[in-house]
């Protein structure tokens, strides 16, 4: 009976975890023009509703899907185009000039371009944009960032996103943004507000849902994240790294911030 009954708790509980939310919170790590973030959001179809009970909209794996699914805006306008120095180095241009919504001097401090020897293409440039989001989780959660799905480009990119994956319930860090460029000839055109990458989350029973909100940038999330920072300056592989993060990671570091938000629902 003792058995019998041992079984039926274990059960309940495995029940109760699996139908219970999982909380992934994000933050902006920076203290200057916080307003230009805006919040992750879900993707929501721009499409009319539907007017057939099996049109696609309405298509369960579809739901799920994008549900399940977030994508980040882009926080400047801006257009870019590559160019080589006088020195045959590569350089970028801003091609709206004194005309830019973005000063040079912060446009700068928030794009680099990588060293040519470390491009996976040698004639398809990289560059980076720097942001302040970081996620993370107290649970077993792998986060992917890859181009914005399910969105049309009239006028596409001249080259592609590079996505990454990561755990964010030990490796929370300020995300990149990776542009490998492929046809230098053509600008690269950014726009305010549009989507600007994707994110799909990871959990260890993929039929559990989860909740998106904002966090508090705590004393611990900040050391935490010290900890990471700038490793891939000293060790070749990073991910090495994983189980000291694990073993060094405080209890707890997610604190969501008081205020609600619109994305908080949880995914179905």
């Amino acid at each position: 009976m003792r058995a019998l009954l041992g079984r039926e708790r274990s059960a309940a509980a495995a029940s109760s975890a699996k139908g219970r939310t999982i909380d992934i919170g994000w933050l902006l790590d920076t203290d200057k023009a916080r307003f230009i973030w805006e919040e992750p959001r879900r993707k929501k179809p721009s499409d009319p509703s539907p007017t057939h009970a099996k049109s696609v909209t309405l298509c369960p794996s579809v739901r799920d899907h994008e549900a399940r699914t977030f994508e980040v805006p882009c926080p400047i306008d801006v257009r870019l185009a590559f160019r080589k120095d006088e020195k045959g180095q590569p350089a970028l241009s801003n091609l709206d000039g004194d005309m830019s919504a973005i000063r040079g001097k912060h446009l700068n401090q928030m794009l680099a371009i990588v060293a040519p020897r470390e491009w996976r293409h040698p004639n398809r440039p990289v560059i980076q944009l720097m942001t302040p989001y970081v996620f993370l989780s107290d649970e077993p959660v792998w986060m992917t960032q890859i181009e914005p799905i399910g969105r049309y480009r009239a006028d596409p990119w001249p080259g592609v996103m590079i996505g990454g994956r990561l755990p964010i319930h030990i490796w929370p860090r300020p995300m990149m943004w990776a542009f490998e460029w492929h046809d230098v000839t053509r600008p690269l055109v950014l726009k305010r507000g549009e989507p600007w990458f994707s994110l799909l989350f990871e959990t260890m029973d993929p039929a559990r849902p989860f909740r998106l909100f904002e966090a508090e940038r705590t004393p611990e999330v900040i050391e935490h994240m010290q900890g990471l920072s700038a490793v891939s300056n000293y060790v070749d592989k990073t991910f090495s790294l994983f189980k000291t993060a694990q073993a060094r990671r405080p209890a707890r570091l997610l604190v969501r911030k008081s205020q609600p938000s619109e994305n908080e629902a949880p995914a179905a």
